[in-house]
């Protein structure tokens, strides 16, 4: 016979490796059994259209479904080569075509491409019998023409390698006939060709050859041996001509699979009869066993469906005269869910960004089952809250990939348990679990706690100060998280060179958000900060939220008040008001007009008589300052009157200032002028008395003041009647409208607001009028008539209360205050 090596080494260059593409995208080969471990299959590179300088990198792995992998990829070459010697008959034993499938994985691009190799048979396996000695027990009595059958031979190759045909060597009792079933199966029958003599010859010793049709042929021989009995004319017969069963693959060992049954009309020896496998082949005899006496066929070892489904066996009915007779039994394993299903996670990613697209594969898994039917179905599921889904991307493969846009300040991270579930009955499951992280990216800009933020500092603060603290989160994570605060300052008009007094004033810690004091603020210049803060986080590129703050300075009382009317002159006087002698009690003589600089209660006045020369002759008003006669005036009150006033304020502590008033008290001039005169002589008296001295300062003094006042008093008089006059003349129309749309239930008093504090201020005049007497001209002194006006808080100009000035006459027309700023 011809070595079956030498054999593939002859058919290898006609069975040379060919490949196709399958319809189904799989890449298919063929190459003969028995190669040489090294041997080239095909170039799997080409055919995948991969670069050869990018193969190492590209991570090709071979992949197959829990069997032996017979094949590795060359990185060098890119061809698929055969890792062992690979023989047909052991992996497909009586399948007709033998393929092998794996997969080729991609692990860069996340792609499977299936591959097949088909196995195709060479003839290295000769026919053999079994066993090799076969023994027959004829009777002499068997007449010509009787058959016997025989025991075929195997040959695990297939096609013209197979079995072809059957030899019996030169005998001159037997022939052999071959008769061909309906299935296509050979039936070899010894025939009995002329009649048996014990007495001449006792046994019989025949060759048979089987030879296959192989190039070279191999062929088998078996021995024959017939022995030659005495007389036994019946033969066994089974009660059926097969035997089916069907058995569970979870039935324990010692369970009886079937029994078959044969009976003999012999009597004695020739009756007995003893059961025997006649043919069975190797792995089905380890896993059943018949008893020769009951002929039940019973498993000595667990059956596996996923190994073998079928078992086909015959047995041999013989009686104790050498007659035989066989039977076939047909065994189907049933599959039972037997074989949970089992996942393998090919490729994996384990942290993806939250900004990544709907569709970004996030691992790649492989789930086999080796149970068939829908005990092989497998369904692989996820939890349905998870933003994930799975994707059959290739017979068995799945691909894990997004469902949805995700967010790491919901979830930082998965796990991502995976089922994998087949449809058996009950059904069996496995899982694996897949750990994401999810990466932050800076899709969040820091948010203040508050819309809009108000503090509250009072003024002469200390440098340095902590005002107010702001605070911003940002629910990303590390450098995208960290938040820094800057100011935001205004544009002025002057430009880029112009200071903002937000600068100037306070500063934000960056880090902290806490807001200091650069100055010690004055709320009499600066009321109020209006500004913005910017909190930045550290991403790239950086996002921001902008938020308004309002600083408001507090008052303090560190003003103290201010008195306008009456103004004190650069010697310190203040001038001299008149008053009247015949005045009723309540008669108003003066206002001391005065303001405080700081707002609230730190700037309500309070006004009160500190000292007079008549204590009880003229009183203040507590809120006013009003300075009013208390009672009428007596013939003993002097003619000038020193009043000192106290304006204090209601600050904590309080602050005050006072001014000194002088009111002289008469009805007329000759009348002033005799009192003076009086009070000069009794000064000259007075100084004469004294040895002669000059004339007292305070009676000039009084004399200038009575003729000043008077001169004064009478043409500021003539002059302001003839402007008002003309201008009433002029602009009569105007006038009216002007005051009824300017003084339409506006009081007497009303508060005036001079930066922000509120004062009462006053400004009184008096009309005088010169009448002719019959000798001499006397001045009169009516009722004086006030109006409100408003003056500033720098310098405030009163006029004498004997001078009648146009200005005032004018702002009485005009009938508009002046603000106060």
């Amino acid at each position: 016979l011809a070595d079956p090596q030498g054999a593939a080494v002859i058919l290898l260059p006609f069975l040379f490796s060919l490949f196709c593409r399958a319809v189904s995208g799989q890449i298919r080969y063929s190459i003969p059994e028995e190669m040489q471990r090294g041997s080239f299959v095909g170039n799997i590179a080409k055919d995948l259209g991969l670069d050869l300088k990018r193969l190492s990198d590209r991570g090709v792995r071979l992949v197959s479904r829990g069997k032996p992998q017979y094949f590795a990829f060359d990185y060098n070459s890119g061809h698929l080569q055969t890792t062992e010697r690979i023989d047909r008959e052991e992996i497909c034993a009586g399948v007709e075509t033998c393929v092998l499938h794996f997969e080729i994985l991609l692990q860069d691009q996340l792609k499977v491409h299936g591959v097949e190799v088909e196995i195709t048979d060479i003839n290295d396996n000769a026919p053999s019998f079994l066993p090799q000695n076969l023994e027959l027990k004829i009777s002499e009595l068997a007449t010509v023409g009787s058959r016997f059958p025989l025991q075929r031979a195997q040959d695990p190759d297939l096609g013209i390698n197979s079995l072809k045909s059957y030899q019996l060597d030169n005998n001159r009792h037997f022939f052999l006939d071959i008769q061909t079933g309906p299935d296509g199966v050979k039936h070899l029958e010894l025939v009995l060709e002329k009649s048996l003599d014990r007495e001449e010859q006792a046994t019989h010793t025949l060759i048979l050859t089987a030879t296959d049709g192989g190039d070279p042929v191999q062929s088998g021989t078996a021995q024959i041996r017939v022995i030659v009995e005495d007389a036994n004319d019946n033969a066994p017969v089974f009660s059926q001509p097969v035997y089916k069963a069907n058995i569970l693959e979870n039935q324990p060992k010692g369970t009886t699979v079937a029994t078959v049954k044969a009976t003999d009309l012999d009597e004695r020896i020739n009756k007995e009869i003893k059961y025997s496998f006649r043919k069975i082949t190797e792995k089905a005899s380890h896993i059943f066993q018949l008893d020769s006496r009951t002929g039940d066929i019973t498993l000595v070892r667990n059956l596996d469906y996923e190994e073998s489904p079928l078992h086909e066996m015959e047995v041999q009915a013989s009686d104790g005269g050498g007659l035989f007779h066989l039977s076939k039994v047909v065994i189907a394993v049933k599959d039972m869910n037997d074989n949970a299903p089992e996942i393998a996670i090919s490729s994996l990613i384990s942290s993806v960004p939250e900004d990544s697209p709907p569709g970004t594969v996030i691992a790649l898994l492989n789930v086999h089952d080796q149970d068939s039917g829908e005990n092989g179905e497998v369904t692989c599921s996820i939890p349905s809250s998870l933003p994930f889904q799975l994707k059959k991307s290739f017979e068995n493969y799945y691909s894990l990939v997004t469902d949805r846009a995700l967010d790491r300040e919901q979830e930082a991270a998965y796990n991502i348990t995976v089922t994998a579930t087949d449809h058996g009955a009950p059904p069996l499951s496995a899982s694996a679990t897949i750990s994401l992280q999810i990466l932050d990216t800076n899709d969040n800009p820091p948010r203040f706690e508050q819309a809009a933020y108000t503090g509250y500092v009072r003024e002469n603060n200390p440098r340095g100060a902590s005002i107010l603290s702001l605070q911003a989160s940002d629910p990303d994570w590390g450098e995208n998280a960290r938040v820094t605060y800057s100011l935001l300052l205004p544009l002025l008009p002057g430009g880029e060179g112009s200071e903002s007094p937000v600068s100037s004033s306070i500063s934000i810690h960056s880090e902290s958000g806490a807001v200091y004091a650069l100055r010690s603020f004055d709320y009499e210049q600066l009321r109020e900060l209006r500004f913005q803060v910017q909190a930045q986080d550290g991403g790239s590129p950086p996002l921001s939220t902008n938020v308004s703050v309002t600083l408001w300075i507090l008052d303090q009382n560190d003003n103290s008040p201010e008195i306008l009317y009456p103004a004190s002159r650069s010697d310190g006087s203040t001038g001299v008001e008149l008053a009247p002698r015949s005045s009723e009690p309540g008669y108003l003589v003066t206002k001391v007009v005065a303001v405080d600089a700081d707002s609230g209660q730190n700037a309500w006045l309070s006004y009160q008589l500190l000292k007079a020369t008549e204590p009880g002759l003229f009183r203040v008003g507590l809120q006013s300052g009003e300075i009013r006669t208390a009672r009428s005036v007596l013939d003993k009150d002097a003619l000038k009157q020193s009043l000192v006033v106290l304006v204090k304020d209601n600050g904590q502590p309080p602050l005050s200032a006072s001014v000194s008033v002088t009111v002289v008290l008469a009805d007329s001039l000759p009348q002033i002028l005799s009192e003076l005169s009086s009070l000069s002589a009794s000064a000259a008296a007075a100084a004469g008395g004294g040895g002669g001295a000059e004339p007292q300062p305070g009676l000039t003094l009084y004399l200038g003041i009575a003729v000043a006042s008077v001169s004064g008093l009478f043409f500021s008089f003539l002059l302001g009647l003839l402007a008002l006059r003309l201008r009433r003349w002029r602009n009569s129309p105007l006038l009216e409208s002007g005051a009824s749309g300017n003084f339409s239930g506006v009081p007497v008093s009303q508060f005036v607001g001079i930066d922000g504090v509120r004062a009462f201020l006053h400004s009184y005049s008096q009309e005088a009028s010169l009448t002719a007497g019959s000798r001499k001209s006397q001045l009169h002194f009516p009722q004086p008539n006030y109006s409100n006006t408003l003056s500033s808080q720098k310098s405030c100009d009163v006029k004498d209360p004997f001078l009648l000035g146009e200005e005032i006459i004018g702002n009485k027309e005009d009938g508009a205050p002046s603000q106060v700023s």
